[in-house]
């Protein structure tokens, strides 16, 4: 038996943070080191963090980067262990994001990255080259304070592998995993038995079965062992990388470290055979007839072992079940460990939440509320970064510390309802009950005196008072009316934020947390800076349906029973007069439902549909039950807000990242923000094609005098589809 421990890791590391970063980097080594590990694996460029950016271009970063790399080497880290480490290289001119492979305070090898990710949220071609040359290793220069420090003058660059004594070592980073042609074939077929894949890859909904299923086809047919390391937390932007690193033998999953977690360091053991993968591949006649003529891959020839020989003494790591979150358990522990990184960072003392009583923002409530659950569990399982952090933002006094976790959101959590003469008391004594049920701090405010001064000073100015629709005012004025609801609940929750810690005697400031869905980012049904305008959002890439799923799932396993009765009520944004003959709903303002907006969400975006080619496809889904007519009215009618509002995307409130058909213009969903909402030529398009499924009998939907724009002409009552 050729017996080998691997070490693999989740590291909370932060952008441009290389003290922390390095910290955290020789923590996992040295935890690793304490197991018997002869491996360790880090995550992708893990010295100065993924999220970088820009910074990537300057030479600082790169330089910075090459210092940790000297002061780990330089000490007895590398000693007895090949630790692979992440960091940006430059090679002449040119910027690679490379693994360093390490061992008894040598570089072995570095590995330059082949293909890059460059999609959704990824731009690694604005910063890097990926690496072309595969039919050689070059030799790679080192700078000279590193060379003079460790002794080495240089070393091999370029696509290849390790050969040890007793095994063979090769990395796979994150992107290449999952081209068409990964580069883990080959390299099993030249006799790599261990594969180390380093990724930098952020939580997205239901997204964790497709990255585990790579990794187990990854050895199922072709043997091997599969380790792979990830970040874990949120390092200064809208993702939240969700770590579960893991070990993979043969296709079968034999060690997973946790998904959404507030440790910073978390390593993750197995020990497996390598002999294992020599039977497997030598039981396959066509593997072993592939790897007779397959073309050598470049390799470098480590003159150690890392395996050990049978010892009863030492067990074999056995085959897991694969642990998967639920979607709502995914909502919220992903946003709510994102918060802590971003409330812990940032230097804010606390959150502030409008809260309104309906789902939205009740959602965002119990994500901080189990934020503050989970803070809770990390200090009583004995993580001391966590508890030395929520010492600090709770402001105990000396020898205290958080113990529950209701205390603990009375100092960090703080809500405020402002309601108006057109809010419920139901939403108003929901909002309270929630706030109860968390412990937040909670504010009951009454804004109409600040609504009634703008309409008196807009009246001394004009001579005119505009009227809601429901007492003879027109649409304009309803518009109006209700968009200056909106934004003074912006102007005093910032307020509120700056303001409240001086009140408290606490330094810093409060962070103002938005609450607007997806679904209405995409619709655009949002007032442009109302209160869905914070300084970040922990739904705003959910949609609607989840959120409602979430709000069944925290009534029960949060304890926020008073959840369960926000998810009845149907959803309203109580700007406008309650009368006996009518009630403002949101879906009757938006003209469609939420479960249209997530169809028309994901065609968009996900399967890069325009106006025609979703129409077509919405004739298949909906064709049973609506006409060709009443589908390309359907269509019309959201392309038309949808073009209106992009304008709203360019100041969207900064989001968690959770779902592959946000229409966040700053990363995700690159489009121009100034349309023809007419479509003119798309619509005509649709007017056609629904004249050719109806025949002669049906007409054109909509008059070519005004560019198809007959079915879609403006709603009454859209609050919140203003400027």
């Amino acid at each position: 038996m050729r017996l080998i421990k691997l070490a693999t890791c989740n590291l909370n590391q932060w952008a441009m943070d290389f003290d922390t970063n390095l910290t955290n980097i020789k923590h996992s080594i040295a935890a690793a080191k304490r197991t018997g590990a002869a491996i360790r694996l880090g995550p992708e460029l893990e010295i100065t963090g993924y999220g970088c950016e820009d910074h990537f271009l300057e030479l600082d970063t790169v330089t910075h980067a090459w210092d940790c790399l000297k002061d780990i080497l330089a000490g007895d880290w590398t000693d007895g262990i090949l630790c692979s480490i992440g960091m940006p290289v430059l090679k002449g001119s040119e910027r690679y994001n490379c693994q360093l492979l390490c061992l008894n305070r040598k570089i072995l090898m570095i590995r330059p990255k082949l293909w890059l990710a460059n999609d959704g949220n990824y731009r690694e071609l604005r910063w890097f080259t990926a690496w072309k040359h595969k039919d050689g290793l070059e030799d790679f220069l080192l700078p000279p304070d590193v060379s003079e420090a460790i002794s080495q003058n240089s070393v091999p660059f370029g696509y290849g592998y390790l050969q040890f004594l007793d095994t063979a070592v090769a990395a796979e980073v994150c992107e290449e995993l999952f081209t068409a042609n990964p580069p883990h074939a080959e390299l099993a077929l030249n006799g790599v038995e261990v594969f180390m894949n380093a990724s930098g890859s952020h939580h997205q909904l239901r997204k964790l079965d497709l990255r585990i299923r790579a990794f187990i086809a990854a050895t199922h047919t072709r043997g091997g062992v599969y380790m792979y390391s990830n970040h874990q937390g949120c390092d200064g932007g809208r993702l939240y990388y969700d770590g579960c690193s893991c070990i993979v033998v043969n296709g079968e999953l034999v060690a997973q470290g946790s998904q959404f977690s507030l440790k910073d360091v978390e390593v993750v053991v197995a020990q497996v055979d390598l002999d294992a993968v020599s039977s497997m591949r030598g039981s396959i006649s066509s593997f072993q007839e592939q790897a007779s003529h397959q073309a050598r891959v470049p390799s470098v020839m480590a003159p150690y072992k890392l395996c050990q020989p049978f010892n009863s003494q030492m067990s074999l790591s056995s085959p897991l079940e694969i642990k998967y979150h639920t979607p709502e358990e995914e909502i919220a522990f992903g946003p709510g460990c994102w918060l802590w990184d971003y409330l812990r960072r940032s230097g804010a003392s606390g959150f502030l939440l409008p809260l309104s009583g309906g789902a939205d923002s009740s959602s965002v409530a119990a994500i901080v509320g189990c934020m503050c659950q989970l803070v809770i569990k990390e200090i009583e399982n004995g993580d001391e970064q966590v508890k030395a952090d929520a010492i600090r933002i709770g402001h105990y006094p000396d020898g205290q510390f958080p113990t529950d976790s209701k205390e603990f959101a009375k100092r960090v959590f703080y809500t405020v309802y402002m309601g108006t003469e057109n809010s419920s008391e139901a939403t108003k004594k929901r909002a309270k009950v929630l706030a109860d049920e968390i412990g937040a701090w909670h504010l009951d405010v009454c804004i109409d005196v600040v609504i009634s001064a703008l309409l008196s000073l807009f009246e001394t100015l004009t001579g005119k008072r505009p009227r809601y629709k429901v007492d003879g005012g027109s649409n304009i004025e309803n518009l109006g009316l209700q968009n200056i609801q909106a934004r003074i609940r912006m102007v005093l929750a910032f307020m509120l934020a700056s303001l409240l810690p001086w009140v408290h005697n606490k330094s810093g400031f409060y962070l103002v947390l938005g609450s607007s869905n997806v679904d209405e980012g995409l619709r655009g049904y949002l007032t442009k800076y109302d209160c869905s305008s914070a300084d970040i959002n922990p739904i705003g890439s959910i949609s609607k349906q989840d959120i409602r799923a979430f709000l069944k799932w925290a009534a029960i396993h949060l304890g926020y029973s008073s959840l369960a009765e926000v998810e009845a009520a149907p959803p309203t944004a109580e700007l406008e007069p309650i009368r006996s003959n009518y009630n403002q709903l949101d879906e009757v303002d938006m003209g469609m439902t939420y479960e249209e907006l997530s169809v028309y969400g994901r065609l968009r975006k996900i399967f890069r549909c325009g106006p025609v080619s979703m129409f077509k496809n919405l004739c298949y889904k909906w064709g049973s039950k609506l006409s060709p007519a009443e589908v390309a009215e359907k269509v019309k009618h959201f392309f038309k807000y949808y073009s209106i509002n992009r304008h709203k995307m360019t100041v969207l409130t900064p989001s968690y990242h959770a779902e592959s058909y946000s229409p966040e213009d700053n990363r995700f969903d690159l489009r121009q923000f100034l349309y023809n909402v007419r479509w003119p030529y798309q619509f005509r398009k649709i007017d056609e094609l629904v004249q050719e499924l109806n025949g002669d009998k049906v007409g054109f939907v909509g008059s070519s005098s005004n560019g198809g724009m007959g079915v879609v002409a403006a709603r009454s009552g859209d609050p919140k589809s203003g400027l």
